[in-house]
């Protein structure tokens, strides 16, 4: 009886110990966000190279302080794991950003207010990604099978990414934007940073369209990228965690990056070689784990290699400026 009690409290102090973790790694996720919006970002202005470098390099810094936060709490192996989920969710941004920057020049957002959309863009989608989480964890902890369903997905998704390079993206025909406009009066132009304005009635603006745009586009990307990461671990703050990080990141990532994106023509290719390989990855883990430090170097080397080619063999219009 004493020892069945003794393993009750350890198991019960386990618990205590991860809901902290929880509980302290969200009050930090909600004061970066209002230290952003709140005080660095206050007085609206167009976000320059050098302000978004400064905040990207913050932003990994943090999650390489994180990782190692995550060693002395639970060891090389979900470091391993946080490492390989934080690379793969972010290379999946970054193709992404192409599509958050064709959305804001279709609606000709301007500069200015860019960041505040992708502020309450990222915001929304920390809470649609961990819901997807929470719900995607359960489901494969209860039913197995659900592994090969998202192995498949992911296969299927690589292989269509493939042939994906010059796919036209028309945010018009986006279904949730269609729907708003039949319920919901629109503004012709952008009215400042406002979402809503009262004019013979309350009418929405542009921004709050493009919003919408992005938050449904966003729940498209976490089709692939939530299953991605499970390929990799089950264990949930993990997986969140390393969510988090990349999509923080996310929106100085898209003003550092925003003028390059077309260099990296050859990364759709490897970011489809990723997607296959942790979707095979997922296809055979019943039979064969793969050790997770080697996915984390086959994710790198791939993402390394399309990068490189990028770089190396330019498109032809890029040569003829």
């Amino acid at each position: 009886m004493q020892i069945r009690g003794y393993a009750g409290f350890e198991s019960l102090g386990y618990l205590l110990n991860q809901a902290i973790f929880w509980v302290l790694f969200n009050i930090f996720v909600v004061a970066m966000l209002v230290l952003d919006l709140g005080i660095f970002h206050r007085r609206e202005h167009t976000v320059r190279f050098r302000e978004a470098l400064g905040w990207s390099v913050m932003w990994i810094a943090l999650a390489g302080a994180f990782a190692v936060l995550v060693y002395f709490w639970h060891g090389r192996s979900a470091t391993l794991e946080f490492v390989t989920g934080y690379v793969i969710e972010l290379s999946l941004s970054v193709d992404n950003l192409f599509v958050f920057l064709v959305i804001f020049r279709y609606f000709r957002v301007p500069n200015e207010q860019q960041h505040k959309v992708l502020f309450w863009g990222i915001l929304g989608a920390l809470i649609m990604r961990a819901i997807f989480i929470l719900a995607g964890v359960g489901l494969i902890r209860r039913f197995h099978w659900i592994v090969y369903f998202f192995g498949v997905l992911l296969v299927y998704s690589g292989i269509k990414l493939l042939s994906q390079e010059d796919a036209d993206i028309r945010p018009e025909k986006n279904p949730v934007l269609r729907l708003f406009r039949r319920l919901v009066p629109v503004t012709k132009n952008y009215v400042g940073g406002k979402f809503f304005v009262r004019s013979d009635g309350l009418s929405a603006t542009p921004l709050l369209i493009v919003l919408l745009v992005v938050e449904s586009t966003d729940l498209l990307f976490a089709v692939d990228s939530i299953p991605a990461i499970l390929a990799i671990t089950l264990n949930a703050f993990i997986v969140y965690t390393s969510n988090v990080f990349a999509i923080l990141g996310l929106r100085s990532m898209y003003f550092a990056l925003a003028g390059m994106m077309e260099f990296f023509h050859y990364l759709h290719y490897g970011l489809s070689v990723v997607l296959i390989f942790v979707g095979a990855k997922m296809l055979v883990s019943h039979y064969y784990e793969i050790p997770t430090v080697v996915a984390l170097a086959v994710v790198v080397l791939v993402l390394g290699i399309s990068v490189l080619a990028s770089l190396l063999f330019p498109k032809a219009e890029e040569l003829n400026r």
